[in-house]
């Protein structure tokens, strides 16, 4: 299980593309072999990067710089979020359903908030929230999508393989709105509850969470060649070709 002292690869990786950050999720997830690491990835984008769910069309939408996620879900807007990215042979969920693991592995974002000093709770507990869907993943409510302070803050996104359970998710840091007016596609951020803290900081405090959380043990390391060949690979034969 994942909690019985588990060692895992931590990669935190450098500002990146939609594109680049997506396929390297992808390499990671297609990459995973019997016996390897389960991994941990937390990451940043460049500004105005924007990504959308795997049944939508890049060229349905005008930005610059969008591409596709691996899983569902909507339009998101990226460049003031950490987010992160989870690699797990399905082993380490074994006896889980698909909601039960989302329930067991956002335990350590909630436990980030937490921290913060945030009451926090999933989507499905708040008696106020109708679950809903939205062609923007901040304006619809999924069961296990995370409120802190009864406000939406982020979403968590899931795909499974026969050897893996892949998720990721994001944590809005810093605040886009305009004037006094945020936005109901992009949502709120720390900085809008008044939460001050830079990536750096959420980074260490995520690895910190996942950390206690889970019991496990961690190793810091970056891409194997194998992993970056395969992230190459995919950002020329389809990202480069299914994003702009």
């Amino acid at each position: 299980m994942i909690n019985e002292h588990t060692k895992f690869r931590v990669i935190i990786s450098e500002k990146s593309s939609s594109a680049k950050n997506m396929a390297t999720d992808e390499a990671l997830l297609l990459s995973l072999k019997d016996n390897d690491l389960p991994i941990l990835r937390l990451y940043t984008w460049d500004k105005n990067s924007v990504t959308i769910g795997i049944s939508q069309k890049v060229e349905n939408y005008d930005f610059n710089n969008i591409a596709k996620r691996i899983t569902g879900g909507g339009i998101l807007f990226h460049g003031h979020d950490v987010s992160y990215s989870l690699v797990l042979p399905v082993n380490l969920l074994k006896g889980f359903n698909i909601k039960e693991s989302y329930e067991k592995i956002c335990l350590f974002i909630l436990d980030f908030y937490k921290k913060l000093g945030l009451e926090v709770c999933y989507a499905k507990d708040n008696l106020n929230i109708q679950l809903s869907k939205s062609e923007y993943c901040q304006v619809g409510f999924e069961a296990y999508d995370i409120l802190v302070n009864g406000q939406k803050i982020g979403g968590n996104a899931q795909r499974r393989t026969k050897k893996a359970i892949f998720q990721h998710g994001s944590i809005p840091v810093t605040s886009v709105k305009k004037g006094n007016t945020i936005d109901s596609r992009i949502g709120i951020s720390l900085e809008d509850i008044g939460i001050n803290i830079d990536f750096e900081t959420v980074q260490n405090k995520l690895t910190q969470s996942f950390e206690d959380t889970f019991d496990v043990e961690l190793e810091f390391t970056q891409l194997t060649k194998e992993e970056e060949e395969l992230k190459n690979n995919l950002l020329k034969e389809k990202y480069d070709n299914g994003s702009k």
